[in-house]
């Protein structure tokens, strides 16, 4: 069961720093950013495409490797803070079906930096009651890779706070096909009438799930790449031109400030009766 973590909020609208401390510091733009925020309208489920680790190392001539090693550090930061607010399930697009693609160095490199990161940051997640689970086609993974990731799961399932969905060999049709194919293997004797947006959800990665209310993209890219192409149907979408090895805390509360000035319609028409 998801559960929150508690967040309190002061009269003046100022937050407490009770689950932020040694996070925010006091009279920084993350502290002001903060103040700003509304408890009681945080998204539930945030979706990210970290974006332009490359590009980030390409402008320092630096190797690539360096840019996914950077963006491990972004990693860790947005995870911590976004369990201290309360998210209920954060999502980060680490390997896509299409990422098999680049030079084999580089895939080799992205794998090794997953390992390091599932072998030593187990114990923060423990620290910060969060459980880890991971989406995708995992079976296709180098079985060292499948090790590493069972048994970060597995030592942190009993974890009741924030969800943390690693997607690794994903791609939203490739979801969709798994999807269909299961709920044909489940349904053999199953008529096409029957056939519903519920039933197909029960199939999904994601079940059980809240849809993402909010869908992040570094890098300025505006295009979703094949990423939860079901779930993010009412999502909000937020597109920073800042690359992924740079962004931290002050961001992810610019992004969740921004998604809390939307009017979220979910495809209806609202008509102001004043």
């Amino acid at each position: 069961m998801l559960a929150f973590i508690t967040v309190r909020h002061t009269a003046n609208g100022f937050w407490s720093m009770l689950n932020l401390k040694g996070l925010v510091r006091d009279g920084s733009r993350e502290a002001h950013l903060l103040s700003q925020v509304d408890p009681q309208r945080l998204p539930r489920h945030i979706a990210v495409i970290m974006d332009g680790n490359g590009r980030w190392a390409s402008q320092r001539h630096l190797p690539r490797v360096s840019g996914h090693r950077a963006g491990i550090d972004s990693v860790r930061e947005i995870v911590e803070i976004s369990a201290r607010l309360g998210i209920e399930v954060l999502t980060l697009y680490a390997f896509s079906t299409e990422n098999w693609k680049r030079p084999r160095t580089e895939v080799n490199t992205l794998m090794s930096l997953l390992k390091e990161y599932l072998q030593r940051e187990v114990a923060r997640l423990n620290e910060n009651n969060i459980a880890l689970l991971s989406m995708g086609r995992i079976e296709e993974l180098a079985s060292s890779v499948r090790q590493e990731l069972d048994a970060a799961c597995h030592r942190t399932a009993s974890n009741t706070g924030m969800k943390l969905i690693i997607a690794l060999n994903y791609s939203g049709r490739a979801e969709l096909v798994d999807a269909f194919r299961d709920v044909l293997q489940s349904h053999p004797n199953l008529q096409p009438s029957s056939i519903t947006e519920q039933l197909i959800e029960q199939h999904l990665y994601t079940r059980g799930l809240p849809d993402p209310d909010l869908l992040i993209r570094t890098s300025g890219e505006m295009r979703i790449s094949n990423f939860l192409l079901w779930q993010i149907a009412y999502a909000e979408i937020y597109v920073t031109e800042t690359l992924w090895p740079d962004f931290r805390r002050e961001h992810l509360l610019e992004a969740i400030l921004d998604f809390q000035k939307r009017e979220r319609r979910f495809g209806a028409i609202i008509v102001n009766q004043t």
